[in-house]
């Protein structure tokens, strides 16, 4: 499987289908997207609802590229939102990922929603709802490396976030941020989706700047609920 390389070179004049996968919300998405020269059009997106969306997710892309008229081995590359979000279907959705890359030989690029939730709020920093009093947090700096991670209300009260701009798309995170950073600014935007990782991830496509399928894996920033409870059972049955 190709894991580098530039694809403008190796599909010089030709237009290039790039299929988007989002399955970390409380709802999916996937998108398909045609790429010529510098330009990106969107085709079509597809809206994964309820709780089980995931569990549909294979049958979407199948529709997608059905009503697109494109057959999977026409894709060029995949990008796949890998969290931080929902724990199952980023599990499932790179499960899905790697199985369709692997068949058709499709490069994949990775990105954090966090980043594609930034970028669609035009903002260096972001925040999504993490439950449990907390957030999953980006912040980033202009020309600076971002950096990702999990913060409650006692860690956020001491960032010194002054000035921050922050994009959020969900009330929880809203609040909480609003709670203890005084002096930040929230900006509010839609839920990102797939189509939203396809205009970031353009110019990345372009360049191919891809994954290695067998260090593929989610952006948790967490541990699973039962991971958490597995540590504590094997601590109790230490003591």
């Amino acid at each position: 499987m190709t894991s580098s390389g530039d694809l403008k070179d190796r599909y010089a004049g030709q237009s290039l289908f790039v299929l988007g996968i989002d399955p970390c919300g409380s709802s999916g998405s996937v998108a398909l997207a045609l790429l010529t020269g510098h330009a990106l059009e969107v085709v079509e997106q597809i809206e994964l609802e309820g709780r089980s969306y995931s569990a549909t997710l294979v049958a979407a892309v199948s529709d997608l590229l059905k009503h697109s008229g494109v057959v999977l081995n026409r894709l060029n590359a995949i990008v796949a939102v890998n969290g931080p979000g929902s724990f199952t279907g980023a599990r499932v959705g790179l499960s899905a990922v790697k199985g369709l890359a692997e068949v058709a030989r499709i490069p994949v690029v990775a990105v954090s929603r966090l980043e594609v939730l930034a970028c669609k709020g035009g903002v260096e920093s972001s925040a999504l709802d993490a439950h449990r009093h907390e957030v999953y947090l980006r912040l980033g700096a202009a020309g600076g490396a971002a950096r990702e991670l999990l913060a409650g209300e006692d860690e956020l009260t001491t960032m010194g976030l002054v000035g921050t701009r922050i994009a959020v798309c969900d009330d929880a995170a809203a609040e909480l941020l609003a709670g203890a950073l005084r002096g930040a600014e929230m900006v509010r935007t839609e839920t990102p989706t797939a189509a939203d990782a396809l205009r970031l991830c353009r110019a990345r496509v372009e360049q191919g700047d891809f994954v290695d399928l067998a260090l593929l894996d989610g952006h948790y920033l967490r541990r699973s609920d039962a991971e958490i409870f597995a540590a504590g059972v094997s601590r109790r049955d230490d003591a």
